[in-house]
């Protein structure tokens, strides 16, 4: 017979979620971040890169978007398969070990000395990046209090703003100098460095639990209380949450998870899409519209000056994700992606001219709204699965999204030739308008919920 627990008597878990913010909140958030923001550099410099490259490579259009969709393969075979460790064998250990597989293919991709070497240390490359962050997500996620989950997971996507901006830095500054090798090295070792950092971080308390692991886990808790000055917390029993035991893979296509598997897999594959087959192919296409007033040179400060505008996106979709919601953000962030995409594809179309003034302005709006939806899709995600398989449900849907990715950097250029700037970026507006009903029609709010009331353990026992 149910029964009301004192205060004194809550499980570790239902304490985890009412700790306020406090040190150890902002230390994971900066470890985990500093991995993302070099993530976010490596992919996008590539939009940077693929000229250079191309050049040196003697590679067709079709042979550069190839770069980009290898980086994609390795990310699809990634979120699956690290999802899935995640839930056998723990957050921290996979986290690390995503990252470490990224540097070594960041590395090899500056030493790769033919063009079939560079596609296979791209898969390397996207191997780890694909593995990582929906790894890092979940892990985020099972660490932050209930009141304060989705801000700190926006917050951390927000690092993926810095690491555009620091591959911007990367391609006005060491590209002209050391090249295109030079600009892949650069990521390599700082993200090693954030591997080693990692291992201070501990495991997820709620994994622990799942594991029957209840000291291992009511510990980290009490180390968080501590970090927060609540020495007397601590001396709260030891009451673990109840377990689900196995749940199959299978359970995410079925059931009441059904709905929730089909809107994160068509807003992963309509949001990933849409912003590799944009965000990668930028510089290029302002130049190759022909603007009077935009050199190849200037397209790229151009792209670099637009990326800034993620920095408040991802603030202001922080805010509203705990303030209206994560389902009412998402929408209105995908419409206005949806908006800026149309309208950037029509700056100067049926001209010979362009205005760079409206093509900032239509940029820096793409990525303000784009880059806050991508904050919100990482908080959604692994709130809609139990402990067993949160990871692995977040990994697949990542997973799915990259297959958006594969298809992204390719279709682009085929886009172009056959409907214009103009035509492509309506394409890619109608796919996001389809994306922004998905998740109005079959989402569902998690806000100011536990993990545990959205995604009952105890149903699966």
């Amino acid at each position: 017979m149910p029964r009301q627990l004192s205060a004194a008597a809550e499980t570790f878990v239902a304490r985890l979620d009412r700790v306020p913010l406090n040190r150890f909140h902002w230390r994971l958030l900066a470890i985990s971040g500093l991995g993302w923001m070099f993530d976010a550099m490596d992919v996008l410099m590539l939009s940077f890169l693929l000229a250079p490259i191309g050049s040196e490579f003697k590679l067709d259009p079709g042979q550069r978007g190839l770069i980009g969709s290898a980086t994609f393969v390795g990310m699809f075979f990634g979120a699956a398969v690290a999802g899935r460790l995640a839930d056998r064998y723990g957050r921290r250990g996979i986290f690390t070990a995503t990252l470490i597989v990224f540097s070594l293919g960041a590395a090899l991709s500056a030493l790769a000395p033919t063009y079939e070497t560079l596609l296979a240390a791209r898969v390397v490359a996207g191997l780890g990046l694909g593995g990582e962050l929906p790894v890092a997500a979940t892990l985020v996620s099972e660490l932050s209090p209930r009141s304060q989950r989705g801000r700190m997971i926006v917050l951390l996507e927000s690092f993926w703003a810095w690491g555009t901006i620091l591959a911007g830095i990367v391609a006005v500054t060491v590209l002209p100098a050391y090249g295109w090798r030079g600009a892949f090295a650069i990521g390599a070792l700082p993200a090693l460095y954030v591997a080693y950092l990692r291992r201070a971080l501990p495991e997820s308390p709620r994994y622990l639990a799942e594991r029957g692991r209840t000291p291992e886990a009511d510990a980290v808790v009490r180390r968080i209380e501590r970090a927060g000055g609540g020495a007397l917390l601590t001396l709260a029993p030891v009451i673990a949450p109840v377990r689900a035991g196995k749940t199959r893979i299978a359970e995410l296509l079925g059931g009441r998870y059904i709905r929730r598997t089909a809107m994160l897999w068509i807003l992963w594959f309509g949001v990933v899409l849409t912003y590799y087959g944009m965000f990668l192919w930028i510089p290029s296409l302002l130049v190759a519209r022909g603007f009077d007033d935009i050199r190849p040179g200037q397209a790229n400060m151009l792209f670099f000056l637009s990326t800034l505008a993620q920095v408040p996106g991802y603030f202001s979709a922080a805010w509203l994700v705990e303030r209206w919601g994560r389902k009412p953000t998402l929408v209105v962030y995908l419409l206005g992606t949806a908006v800026s995409a149309y309208m950037f594809g029509n700056v100067g179309a049926g001209t010979d001219t362009g205005n760079s003034g409206l093509v900032l302005l239509w940029l820096s709006l793409l990525s303000f709204f784009n880059l806050g939806a991508w904050g919100v899709v990482y908080t959604i995600t692994p709130e809609l699965y139990p402990t067993s398989v949160r990871a692995t449900g977040a990994g697949v849907a990542a997973a799915v999204g990259r297959v958006g990715g594969i298809i992204g950097p390719y279709l682009t250029p085929v886009l172009v030739t056959a409907i214009a700037v103009n035509g492509t970026f309506a394409v890619f507006m109608a796919l996001l308008v389809i994306t922004a009903v998905a998740v109005a029609v079959l989402g569902e709010e998690t806000r100011g919920r536990s993990l545990e009331e959205i995604a009952p353990e105890a149903e699966a026992a």
